[in-house]
Order: structure tokens, then sequence, then C-alpha cells
């Protein structure tokens, strides 16, 4: 049976090293990641100053790019959202497919979709509101606890296996 283990990081660096160790032990294409994508709103700001060619702001792009970094490059299906009450976030691995096609139940829906309770759910969409970082893994029972443990090795918070 499935199990989703789920946390979060208040550090980017600390969320980047857990995800490149959990990939140096074998899971890979179950790591997911989502976070606020601050950069991205920033830059919207800014094209509203921007100049114009043809109605379009002329941007070229790369800040979602530029954004995703290492976190993304270390999970797949990365791909930057807009999710009601939060914003632009940058979501990889399977839960951006999740809240693509959910994006109105923002992230706690597509978290109840993976099994985790409602409540913490809103609790873990409320800390990526805050700046978080969410990483997630989606395994198996008897790897569940070898991922937990990678997580908080690596000074996660909140760390929980549904």
């Amino acid at each position: 049976m499935a199990k989703t283990v789920i946390s979060t990081f208040n550090s980017r660096d600390s969320a980047e090293r857990a995800v490149s160790d959990l990939r140096s032990k074998g899971f890979d294409r179950e790591i997911s990641i989502v976070a606020k994508d601050d950069q991205r709103a920033q830059t919207r700001r800014e094209r509203e100053d921007t100049p114009r060619m043809g109605g379009d702001p002329v941007f070229d792009g790369t800040t979602t790019g530029g954004v995703l970094g290492g976190l993304a490059g270390l999970a797949a299906g990365a791909g930057a959202l807009a999710i009601p009450g939060i914003g632009p976030i940058i979501a990889a691995g399977p839960i951006a497919g999740l809240l693509s096609g959910a994006a109105t139940g923002g992230i706690a829906g597509g978290l109840v979709d993976w099994g985790i309770p409602a409540e913490r759910g809103r609790y873990y969409e409320e800390r990526v509101k805050q700046g978080n970082i969410l990483v997630s893994v989606r395994t198996d029972d008897k790897k569940a606890n070898e991922a937990a443990n990678v997580l908080r090795s690596y000074g996660s918070q909140d760390v929980e296996i549904h």
C-alpha cells in the first residue's frame, strides 16, 4: 500500500540537500516539491512597468526557470501554477499533476487526493503560504520510514507519514 511522507523546510538549501539524498537512496519519481514563487510574483509586478510590444510585455520567460533552480532539477515534471489564495507557486514531481488538476482546491485539495487528512492538508498549505518548502515522497510502506528519516536528518519540520 502506498504511503505519503510529507514535511516542510524553511530553507531551500536544506530542502535541496534532502531531495538530493533521497534520490541517491533510490527515490526519484516519487518526490514532490511545492514552494511559493515569490520571485515570479515580483517579476509580474515589474512587467507591469515594462515596455510593451504589440500589447505584450517584453519578457524572456526565464524567471520560472531561475526560481526552480536546483529543487526542480531534482524532481520530475516541474511547473508554475497560480493557486487561488496563495498566488504563484512552483510544483515538481507527481504532486504537480494533482495541483494543476485541482487548482481551485489548492494545495490542501491535492494532498487530500493522496490520503492526507483535510485538516493536515490545510496546515501544509498554510506553511507554503508562509514561504516554507513542502517536500513529499509517495512510496510503499517498507520505504516510508527511510524517506521520513532522510527528511528529518536535513532539518525538515512536521514530518508525517500518511
